[in-house]
């Protein structure tokens, strides 16, 4: 286990991780931090515990909102079997289209 430090609206938090997850949990911090920012930009200092938890519930939204695009390709890849070429293209497309999205919340989260 390692312990590591993170930034959350300016203030350390130490976090203890396995062995070789810190550049994760790292960008992951980053993620949080800059949706703390955006909240504490918007609404100012309303709190630490405020920016958390609005932070936190926007990032499970985005998560919601992608896994259920993916659930709903999921299914109707399923049920394509049959489909004609213009549904399974139709589908394919909104799966890339979902998969880019997944790849940019993935690419926020890892930028620095």
């Amino acid at each position: 286990m390692t312990q590591l430090v993170v930034q959350i609206n300016g203030r350390d938090f130490a976090i203890v991780c396995a062995n070789g997850q810190e550049p994760r949990l790292r960008s992951l911090a980053q993620y949080v931090d800059a949706k703390v920012g955006e909240f504490a930009n918007e609404l100012g200092q309303v709190g630490e515990v405020t920016l958390i938890l609005l932070a936190a519930l926007a990032i499970a939204d985005e998560l919601s909102d992608a896994n259920d695009a993916l659930e709903r390709e999921q299914n109707r890849a399923r049920a394509g079997t049959g489909a004609d070429d213009a549904t399974r293209e139709a589908a394919a497309s909104d799966l890339d289209q979902i998969t880019r999205r997944i790849e940019a919340i993935a690419a926020r989260m890892e930028a620095p």
